[in-house]
């Protein structure tokens, strides 16, 4: 009997939490949206880079409060936001706006499991736009500025036994401060899009040992056959050993092991298997900490065997190339938006889906649009076979653009405040993303938009991370510095610049719209750079481009990026509707004509 009215209780507890939480407004909305469920919100381990066993996922129903800057912690909360949805979004449940003279609070209670007690605990956030302060039971356990990457706190000193309480309070100001924040304005039109402030990435906790692997940095060497493991960890005692296992399922085929806190270079096989879009092979990858005998910590993680570089071929036209051949990278510009989460997709199936969708259609790369995504997006990415170019979220003012030529001018100057905060977020994300295969090129800048200190910023990105190809300022001012000179044209593609020394790229062209009156943000505000009525308009258009583009890669051009994957807000661009609920052309000729494209320097 008891267990009957413990069940019920339970599937009424359930239905009164699902009852008070609905997505807010009566915008369009994707499949996944109704799929939601508020007691298992967004449930997959958030780092499949670096994975433990155990976590708990703080994700669902918090307190939440708007209140005017500056203020203390409110004595009352105004309702429940559902987390991590921005309080922006239609999946938050409350879909408000919160500026930059007020401040966004939020309040949940967590248990830590018994089992938990001999270790430290973490807490981690996803991604937090902009400015987080974070308490643990009124105690401050720390604050991080930066809108797009993880971030973790250990608050082990601040627990106490039974029900703790963690209070997050947000600053973000949007379009009227110096700091990334990509296409969000207060005034949302054209190109540019809603605000998104607060959580809007998973919150969870991780018991670790006293003595813990804190971050991986996995870098392969193609040429060498070997791959490289720095394994940072909380402490360093000469003690302690790392050791790395690279398997094939089961079967481990290499292990290396090191002391001293020196990096692990593993030898592998010499039958080793190459990523590469056709065939995107990833080995696991097991790192233990040791001390002596004991086992410290133990987490696993993935690699791949791959290598971005360039070079010139036979008829001295520089080639972007991966694995020493050369290879037409061409894929679609990738805003990562969505009409019911915004930043945030609303499941794990509906982030992969936009993954596959891409490589469906026949390309090879995504260029990811001024926005940084969750971890789990890149594994897709790293799974399917698809090359990414990383953009640095945009932010503070830009100078004037100069397209069709090189920048003689002085370049704007940033105040030394937003200049440091730009260094230090472009950094985090360079440290986010390192190990992630798939991640072949960084892109620092995106057109002129806050572009500043170019040559120095691009030297910086090439020295830090050399391992990867760098575009200095996608469409922006050019310099001639880093891997490529990047152009930008709308509608067809075009190439009125041309270098002999770094590879040619086209980083945006397209923008073929279709605002399909059954999947609108808007019905009466649509914008797009060219506009079409049906599938085969647009399907025609697209293959016209495309034609164009073949004869373009054979005058010299080595990339291509086409706009874009899906229609965003009143932008109705998109191969696919915003909703994701149409594409918008005729699939089976795109993904010929596509295929054609990535393969012709093979052929």
């Amino acid at each position: 009997m008891r267990t009957i009215v413990t069940f019920l209780f339970t599937l009424l507890l359930t239905f009164n939490l699902t009852a008070q939480w609905q997505p807010a407004g009566d915008k369009i909305k994707t499949k996944w949206a109704s799929e939601i469920d508020v007691n298992n919100v967004l449930p997959e381990y958030p780092r499949p880079i670096m994975e433990r066993t155990e976590w708990q996922n703080l994700n669902g129903l918090w307190n939440y409060a708007i209140q005017p800057a500056g203020k203390q912690k409110p004595t009352s909360f105004e309702g429940e936001i559902l987390v991590p949805f921005a309080i922006e979004s239609s999946l938050s449940g409350v879909q408000e706006r919160v500026g930059k003279n007020n401040e966004l609070w939020y309040q949940q209670e967590f248990t830590v499991p018994g089992k938990w007690k001999n270790n430290k605990v973490l807490l981690h956030f996803g991604a937090v736009d902009w400015k987080a302060d974070v308490w643990v039971n009124d105690v401050k356990v720390g604050q991080h500025t930066g809108g797009y990457t993880p971030f973790s706190f250990d608050i082990t000193s601040a627990l106490v036994n039974g029900k703790n309480n963690v209070v997050v309070k947000v600053w973000d100001p949007t379009d009227e401060g110096f700091q990334p924040r990509g296409k969000q304005v207060n005034r949302p039109e054209g190109i540019w899009y809603t605000p998104v402030s607060g959580i809007w990435q998973t919150v969870w906790l991780e018991p670790v040992p006293e003595t813990y692997i804190e971050d991986l940095k996995i870098t392969p060497d193609v040429d060498q056959n070997t791959l490289t493991v720095v394994a940072r960890t909380s402490t360093v005692s000469s003690a302690q050993k790392v050791e790395v296992k690279v398997k094939e399922g089961d079967r481990v085929i290499a292990s290396a092991q090191s002391i001293n806190n020196q990096p692990v270079q593993v030898i592998m096989p010499e039958n080793v298997k190459l990523w590469s879009p056709a065939s995107p092979h990833l080995y696991d990858v097991e790192v233990v900490l040791w001390n002596g005998s004991k086992q410290l910590d133990k987490v696993d993680s993935y690699a791949a065997m791959r290598k971005y570089s360039v070079r010139r071929d036979d008829k001295g036209i520089v080639r972007l190339q991966l694995n020493n051949s050369d290879l037409f990278q061409f894929g679609p510009l990738d805003q990562g938006w969505w009409p019911d989460g915004l930043y945030t997709a609303p499941t794990d199936e509906a982030l992969e889906y936009d993954v596959i969708k891409t490589k469906e259609l026949g390309y090879n790369m995504i260029r990811k649009h001024v926005k940084v995504e969750p971890a789990r997006w890149y594994t897709h990415c790293d799974r399917h076979g698809m090359i990414v170019w990383q953009d640095m979220p945009n932010g503070d003012r830009g100078q004037d653009w100069q397209m069709h030529q090189y920048f003689d001018g002085v370049e704007r100057l940033r105040s030394a405040e937003s200049e440091a905060n730009y260094r230090k977020e472009w950094k985090e994300i360079i440290d986010y993303l390192y190990s992630y295969p798939s991640v072949g090129v960084w892109v620092p800048f995106n057109e002129a938009w806050g572009q500043f200190k170019t040559v120095e910023i691009v030297e910086w990105t090439k020295q830090y991370d050399p391992s990867r190809l760098v575009n200095p300022a996608s469409g922006g001012n050019h310099f001639q510095i880093g891997d490529m000179l990047d152009l930008h044209n709308y509608p067809h593609p075009a190439m009125y610049l041309y270098d002999a020394q770094r590879a040619t790229v086209l980083g945006e062209y397209g923008g073929i719209g279709w605002a399909h009156k059954e999947h609108l943000w808007e019905p009466n505000r649509n914008w797009g750079y060219v506009q079409f009525n049906s599938e085969k308009e647009v399907t025609d258009e697209y293959v016209k481009y495309a034609e164009q583009l073949k004869q373009l890669i054979h005058a010299g051009l080595s990339a291509a990026v086409y706009t874009q994957t899906t229609d965003v807000e009143v932008e109705v661009n998109g191969l696919m509707t915003y909703d994701r609920k149409l594409v918008k052309v005729d699939e089976a000729r795109v993904k010929k004509v596509n295929q054609e494209i990535c393969n012709i320097l093979n052929d």
